[in-house]
């Protein structure tokens, strides 16, 4: 049973006030997170960071991921009931809770082993079911195409081929490309097997996505 005291409601709710006022419009993804337990990714010794709008350290070089960052990528992803969507980077699993909270039907890859052992077995314990690999993301998951939406949350330095060829046909890939200091948010659209339109937003940082099609 996870612990979730008034204190960490209060500091969860002045979290999600923070992510208004820094401009997240969306009710859907500020409800979902309001009501995902962050601190259960921090031992006690740090739960003052866990409500805390920053990325924090996991371990093996990644962090879990910026509350903002979480869901602006969750806003321009726009998740619909039952959407099949393939997750780029598990991570400690936070996004994936969110993705799955929204109602997406979620696949998620880590490149990390250690971090794919304990993420795939802690969620579950937490009643989610997703579906969890451990391989180089910046492949995709071709064995599982073709999704509604791809999230990637790591640093890619182009757009891998592979994800927007595992899209449908209407589908969106939100992914972060640029150096290994800073990157552009990118919303893809797959508007024809042939034609893709893409949107750019704001600049953020992320850890590199390591694979084939990302830093080597």
């Amino acid at each position: 049973m996870v612990e979730d005291s008034y204190k960490h409601q209060g500091m969860r709710r002045r979290l999600i006030q923070k992510l208004r006022d820094k401009g997240i419009e969306s009710a859907r993804v500020l409800e979902v997170m309001g009501k995902i337990p962050r601190h259960i990714f921090f031992e006690n010794a740090f739960l003052e960071h866990a409500y805390q709008d920053k990325a924090f350290p996991i371990g093996h070089g990644q962090t879990i991921s910026q509350p903002y960052t979480v869901a602006f990528q969750s806003q321009l992803l726009n998740v619909q009931a039952g959407d099949k969507v393939l997750e780029i980077g598990t991570g400690s699993g936070y996004q994936a809770m969110v993705l799955h909270d929204l109602g997406a039907k979620l696949y998620t890859i880590e490149y990390q082993q250690a971090l794919y052992e304990r993420t795939s077995a802690f969620l579950p314990k937490l009643g989610y079911k997703i579906s969890f690999f451990q391989g180089d993301g910046s492949k995709g998951l071709a064995i599982h195409e073709p999704f509604d939406k791809i999230i990637v949350t790591a640093g890619a330095p182009t757009v891998p081929n592979s994800l927007i060829a595992q899209l449908k046909v209407g589908g969106c890939l939100v992914i972060p490309v640029g150096d290994n200091n800073k990157q552009q948010m990118l919303r893809l659209t797959k508007t024809t097997e042939k034609e893709i339109s893409k949107e750019v937003f704001a600049d953020f940082s992320f850890v590199p996505l390591k694979g084939d099609e990302g830093w080597n």
